[in-house]
């Protein structure tokens, strides 16, 4: 059958991102084609000023060549522009007579630079600050010409105009309002950033409106309003962008400030989307990266026929790229009745600090002269992190005082946010590959591969894997001394090769020592288990009932745990609780933390006749399982409503029992942010806020107390039931043996779970797996198996 033709309108970053995504997702579902009205190949539009300010090059800032295209069969037509869209016959025409049919079709048409309307705009010497063209045209102009004039003091026109200072020109930067930057920084950053980049030989003219740029054959001079006038033998309007919607709009598209899309970068016409700085969603048109990749994998996504989460917006971050300047803000940065901040000002060393909050959640950052807390505030803010229990002023504090923030980051924290590069990726890379440049760890990662504002903290983690002081490698081990072979390389063995028994494993696997040991044997037995489930069953030694009815103390004795879903019971089961108690002589009774009742001291020969006496099911958390739910209904300080709780509780309980973990996992639901449960500390923790549940994982109540990650907020009773059966299943599959969940999230990452967890279609496939095998375990659980002896290896 042939294959749809998908067309592109835009070889931009935008565009092409998209397309990556499209050929990983479905790589044999569409025949491509791209049109391109730039005669270049796709290159990085952003990295521009870092050309003109001399720090790379244009072959640097390509992003695909023409083998990509080549290896990908895609078709591609550069500099030939599509001049409409038929949308009725699905066709396209281009400047150069070309028609081209599509069944789906993408336009990414991007922006077009802001022109000032004033007289002089077109003549010689007058150039836009957007294309390679452009870049070109303005290093061309610097050896022939000294003055220049950048109107715009927003990030382009500052990057510009370094670029041009870099260049030897003399150049002022001309802006219509009061400081500058004022979209992203406060009236006390921008002051210090004007003195910084003054120091560097930038000038500026401040509240200046261009009335006319005027010149015979080419430029000489820029006129204001207020009547004065300043000499010129270059102008760069870099006053903005406007989307590029014309095409959109002559073929009957829905348009307002850009392309109007639905959270899944549909427009109004079908078989046709939009994605990149064309887009308008929500209200919002984005111009910079990071939402346009968001956009570009959700379009995937849709166009290949996946379920997935559609796009909701993206929390935008500012960094100015010029050399010896560091500047960072992100969210709201201004303050309104709503909202509160903290600053910190030290004059002596020219850094400044200002977080933004709303209630007790931080809604924006701007950060001088000190930046190396940007990755871990943008966390925080995209998070919408509760900092209630915080000391606030240790939120300004450096995470590490020797000045290499990096080596303080955990593997799971994003380096690159653009590209979704966490610092485990990057190790990990850099050793498996042995990288030792940032263009290498780019080429392998992607990371500092966008906006490039991430480069000076891919430096710094480079340089500091390569120091004496790194100790973070993540290599993986053998899993014991038995065997050379990492836990993976056993797993995709088992699986190759159909290995069904423990056995069987060392037998073919070469096992030095035939027997195993203490280390390999459970945990041979856990990934059996794992990839066979009626491996268990085939086993007497791994689940016999008493390791499911009760559990064997150290005197031989054994203690039964009576199963109270949620820690709620009944007069009837307590009366039957009692009554067996007193008949076979139980003395030794506790009710513990997670409300249950505990009959300790039971004797091996009334062992069968109490569990038929008793004639409850009981509760099976013995091992690495999922643990009892820990609720809030004793707490007797708060007094909100539990009953919501509680039914979660029980639900989750009836949802996950029997089910056997790489490590026991603990979990908590509070009714509200009392956390009467100690649901931060919890494996996974379930907090109830007015709109809705919080979902924290990874926390730890051990020795070594770890604070759980927010996974999710404002989540509805159903789909908390789902995200935490999805999380464990996912834990389970992937995990190592013994392997706690906030080590796995360390290793894995907490972007890359959620990923996982919040795609629709993954999510489904991951509760089918997890209920199949629940529905077993419990068939083959409890009063349903029989014989009585305690395997003690296990």
């Amino acid at each position: 059958m042939d294959k749809q033709k998908l067309v592109l309108i835009g070889n931009g970053m935008a565009g092409v991102r998209c397309m990556e995504e499209i050929l990983r997702e479905a790589p044999d579902l569409y025949e491509i084609t791209i049109f391109g009205a730039e005669p270049h190949l796709n290159y990085n539009r952003i990295q521009l000023s870092a050309v003109l300010q001399g720090s790379t090059t244009f072959d640097d800032i390509t992003i695909n060549d023409r083998n990509w295209y080549n290896e990908q069969n895609i078709e591609l037509f550069t500099g030939e522009t599509v001049l409409k869209i038929d949308t009725e016959k699905q066709e396209l025409l281009t400047d150069k007579g070309r028609r081209h049919p599509y069944n789906r079709l993408i336009i990414a048409t991007g922006s077009m630079p802001f022109l000032l309307p004033v007289p002089g705009k077109d003549i010689e010497g007058v150039v836009t600050f957007r294309t390679i063209e452009d870049c070109q045209k303005m290093m061309e102009t610097a050896k022939y010409y000294h003055k220049a004039k950048v109107i715009g003091g927003g990030v382009l026109g500052l990057e510009a105009a370094k670029g041009l200072l870099n260049l030897g020109m003399e150049v002022t930067v001309v802006h219509n309002g009061p400081h500058l930057m004022e979209r992203q920084l406060d009236e006390t950053a921008a002051k210090l950033l004007q003195t910084e980049l003054e120091k560097q030989g930038l000038r500026f003219l401040f509240e200046k409106e261009t009335k006319e740029i005027c010149g015979s054959n080419r430029v000489e001079r820029v006129s204001f309003k207020d009547g004065t006038e300043a000499a010129a033998d270059l102008v760069v309007m870099a006053a903005g962008v406007r989307p590029n919607i014309q095409l959109a709009k002559e073929s009957g598209i829905a348009t307002n400030r850009a392309i109007l899309v639905n959270d899944y970068m549909e427009t109004n016409i079908p078989n046709i989307y939009a994605v990149g700085e064309c887009v308008e969603h929500r209200g919002m048109v984005y111009g910079l990266v990071k939402p346009l990749y968001d956009q570009g994998k959700v379009l995937a996504k849709r166009i290949c026929g996946l379920r997935g989460k559609g796009y909701e917006g993206t929390v935008l971050s500012t960094q100015l790229k010029i050399s010896g300047v560091d500047v960072f803000s992100v969210g709201q940065f201004s303050c309104d009745d709503r909202l509160q901040s903290i600053v910190i000002f030290d004059e002596l060393d020219g850094v400044y600090k200002k977080m933004v909050f709303e209630k007790s959640r931080m809604v924006g950052a701007v950060l001088f002269g000190d930046t190396s807390d940007r990755t871990r505030l943008l966390d925080m803010i995209m998070k919408r992190q509760d900092v209630s229990d915080l000391e606030k002023v240790t939120l300004f504090q450096a995470l590490n005082r020797d000045g290499n923030s990096a080596a303080s980051m955990a593997h799971s924290e994003m380096i690159c946010n653009c590209n979704g590069v966490a610092k485990g990726t990057i190790i990990e890379a850099v050793q498996k590959n042995g990288l030792t440049t940032v263009d290498q760890v780019k080429k392998c990662t992607k990371a500092s591969g966008a906006c490039g504002g991430c480069k000076p903290l891919v430096a710094d983690l480079l340089n500091y894997i390569h120091s004496d002081e790194f100790d973070e490698g993540i290599e993986q081990k053998s899993m014991c001394s038995c065997t050379t072979l990492t836990e993976d390389e056993v797993v995709h063995e088992m699986q190759w090769q159909g290995l069904t028994t423990v056995q069987e494993v060392m037998e073919v696997l070469g096992w030095e020592n035939k027997e195993g040991c203490s280390a390999c044997r459970p945990a041979l037995a856990y990934y059996l288990g794992m990839i066979y489930p009626e491996y268990e069953r085939k086993q007497e030694n791994l689940y016999i009932s008493e390791q499911r009815m009760a559990i064997i103390q150290k005197d031989g004795t054994y203690t039964v745990i009576p199963q109270m879903y949620g820690g709620k019971t009944s007069a009837e089961q307590l009366r039957m609780i009692a009554t067996v108690a007193e008949k076979f002589g139980i003395t030794n009774i506790a009710v513990t933390s997670e409300q249950r009742i505990h009959l300790m001291g039971v004797k091996k020969k009334d062992l069968s006749a109490l569990l038929a006496d008793l004639d409850m099911q009981v509760s099976s958390t013995y091992g690495n399982m999922v643990q009892n739910v820990k609720t809030s209904i004793g707490e007797h300080i708060c007094h909100c409503d539990k009953h919501s709780s509680m039914e979660l509780a029980v639900s989750l309980e009836k949802r996950l029992e029997f089910l056997i973990t790489p490590y026991r996992v603990t979990l908590g639901v509070s009714a509200c942010l009392h956390n009467g449960a100690g649901s931060t500390t919890k494996d996974i923790g379930v907090i109830g806020t007015g709109l809705g549940w919080e979902i924290y994982v990874g926390g730890s109540s051990g020795r070594n107390v770890r604070a759980g990650k927010l996974l999710s907020l404002g989540t509805k009773n159903q789909d908390v039931i789902e995200i935490i059966c999805a999380f464990i299943q996912y834990y389970r599959e992937t995990a190592n043996f013994l392997e706690r969940t906030w080590q796995w999230i360390e290793r894995v990452g907490l972007v890359h779970v959620r990923e996982v967890i919040f795609d629709f279609e993954l999510r489904q496939q991951l509760l089918f797996r997890l209920e199949k095998d629940t529905m077993f375990r419990k068939r083959f659980s409890g009063k349903q198996m029989s014989g009585i002896e305690i395997n003690n290896q296990q």
